[in-house]
């Protein structure tokens, strides 16, 4: 695994002195603070000792070192999480950030390095099964998002579906289906919607494709993926690396060595290793 070392003080008082100066630091020249959760499954988890693991980790990782760029990886509760990047306590995020106009406004992405999707998650006891089952379904589709919401409305009308708060599929619950008769009710990280899930507090839950899949990955027997698959809008279009407004060289360092690890398939093997499918471009 390639090594990152803590120097958040010096780092930052050699930025705050390059800035007084007028001089931009070279990217390979300073560390780079990256936050994340450390509780997204498979994408990024942290084991009992601490150390942060998962498909993004070693993408990073793998960046890092094709890139010679020095990255120090903490851990950071996902709500607030890209304010705190706007506040600059720290430098980027690798978190299955999904790429929207929105926060588009406010940070700047990399390309993509997962293709996007979200979907509802059910136990198999419950006896929900919601319609257009796999279909894709976009958001800035009119013709594809009415029917979907439609369909999905009728059955989950009166029930309770969890998701972890202030994210886009939050915001498409409230957006599109809470008033529809849909509960919402949310929950500070995904493993939380997952534990209340598995013991009946709520009949649904729903998350991005990606995480959905790590869940079924152990609960295969008892849990189900259904409905259809929501893209585009607020839902955005798949993951990006995220970096504050206006950090191009940054920016295009990490888009470098993405672009690299989808080229020779270093990126769509991590996605086999972590997901047990390609979920990643396979060109840019």
């Amino acid at each position: 695994m390639f090594k990152i070392t803590r120097a958040l003080a010096g780092a930052a008082l050699s930025a705050a002195l390059l800035a007084a100066s007028g001089v931009q630091a070279d990217v390979t020249d300073r560390t780079i603070v990256m936050a994340t959760e450390g509780s997204f499954p498979p994408s990024n988890m942290t084991r009992p000792n601490g150390e942060l693991y998962g498909f993004e980790i070693d993408m990073v990782n793998e960046i890092a070192k094709r890139q010679n760029l020095k990255i120090e990886l903490i851990s950071q509760a996902w709500d607030g999480m890209i304010q705190g990047l706007i506040d600059g306590k720290y430098d980027a995020i690798v978190d299955g950030v999904s790429i929207t106009p929105a926060r588009q406004e406010v940070v700047d992405f990399t390309h993509n390095y997962t293709l996007g999707g979200s979907t509802f998650v059910v136990m198999r006891s419950s006896g929900i099964d919601l319609p257009m089952d796999g279909e894709s379904a976009r958001l800035d589709n009119p013709e594809s998002i009415g029917p979907a919401i439609d369909a999905v409305a009728e059955v989950l009308a009166g029930k309770t579906v969890g998701v972890q708060q202030a994210t886009i599929q939050s915001k498409f619950l409230e957006e599109y289906l809470e008033d529809r008769g849909v509960n919402v009710r949310t929950y500070p990280n995904g493993p939380d919607v997952y534990q209340d899930l598995s013991v009946g507090r709520i009949d649904a839950g729903i998350a991005s494709l990606t995480n959905v899949s790590a869940f079924l990955e152990k609960n295969a027997d008892k849990a189900a993926a259904t409905g259809p698959a929501f893209g585009g809008g607020i839902m955005g279009n798949g993951s990006g690396l995220v970096v504050q407004k206006g950090d191009a060289e940054l920016r295009d360092a990490l888009n470098a060595g993405l672009e690299s690890i989808v080229a020779d398939g270093t990126l769509a093997d991590l996605s086999r290793k972590w997901f047990g499918l390609v979920v990643t471009p396979q060109q840019y």
